[in-house]
């Protein structure tokens, strides 16, 4: 019997997230036959090691935001010469970081919004673009920090838990329109989905909060924004070296004449949700895999960079 570590909690942000995660990841992955195990981890490295023996199989790695997800817990698996589900170190660190990822998909050729890296300080001289603008942690995921900036908006640009000392904000032009998502499986871009909010845009509460977003999948769209959505996806995915299941997600600008010149891709999540809401699972059950047969995909496509 494979026996499988389902990492989960860790000192993020995203801590409470990712225990739903974990959680329902283990159920699935034991109804499908595994031998699972649990490891609520912490800032403790060595706790982390000691948790980890004797060794599985497999780590199914459900952690969330930093140390989890930008190739921290990655490289300590490496070490440990664990295979583990989701992207290697290089392509998690990459794709956190949100500045460097954007470089990577301008090379690609994948459109994405005009942005700047800017200090958390300079915000005291003004708007470091013209308003309305999106301003964001660089290394954060969830949404957290995510804010946008509107005209006659008197409120502070940074504002809020995650804005730090010395934590540095990415700055981009809003995009107006239809906020999507892509999920990626191996080679496979799944659907895409568009999310409609109820009230105010597609932040962490919206993310997680049950009945405050729509999903609409397959999303409404002129097929060729779709096929151009499932391509991107892909390309990105492919671009930051990912492997597993990642999910992109878009802002498509339908005002006037649209088109896929009017698709802009935000960023690639490396380890995206796996909650009742969450995207990949839901996209997963539409091309008819149950979140049982996608975990075990996921376990059975596991591997280590070591």
């Amino acid at each position: 019997m494979t026996r499988v570590a389902v990492l989960m909690g860790g000192p993020s942000a995203e801590r409470e997230v990712s225990l739903v995660s974990g959680r329902a990841v283990a159920e699935a992955l034991a109804a499908e036959g595994f031998k699972v195990s649990t490891v609520d981890v912490g800032r403790d490295v060595g706790a982390l090691v000691r948790a980890l023996d004797p060794r599985p199989d497999v780590v199914f790695n459900a952690l969330h935001g930093r140390f989890g997800e930008d190739g921290c817990v990655q490289g300590v698996l490496n070490l440990l010469g664990l295979p583990y589900t989701h992207s290697g170190l290089l392509a998690s660190a990459l794709a956190m970081d949100k500045a460097m990822a954007k470089r990577i998909f301008a090379a690609a050729g994948i459109l994405c919004p005009e942005g700047t890296i800017v200090p958390r300080e300079a915000f005291a001289a003004g708007d470091p673009m013209p308003r309305p603008y999106v301003v964001k942690p660089n290394n954060e995921g969830s949404s957290v920090g995510v804010r946008i900036v509107q005209q006659g908006d008197n409120r502070p640009a940074l504002d809020g838990p995650a804005w730090q000392p010395g934590v540095l904000a990415l700055v981009e032009r809003y995009v107006p329109g239809r906020e999507l998502t892509v999920a990626v499986m191996g080679d496979r871009p799944l659907a895409v989905t568009e999310l409609r909010p109820k009230v105010g845009f597609y932040d962490y509460e919206a993310k997680y909060s049950e009945g405050k977003t729509e999903h609409l999948v397959p999303a409404p769209l002129p097929d060729a924004v779709y096929r151009a959505a499932l391509d991107r996806a892909k390309a990105a995915h492919e671009a930051l070296g990912c492997r597993g299941v990642s999910r992109a997600d878009f802002r498509y600008d339908d005002s006037g004449k649209g088109g896929p010149q009017k698709l802009f891709l935000l960023e690639v999540n490396t380890q995206p949700g796996m909650t009742p809401l969450s995207l990949v699972p839901e996209q997963a059950r539409h091309i008819g895999l149950s979140f049982g047969e996608l975990v075990r995909w996921m376990v059975e496509n596991a591997r280590c960079d070591a």
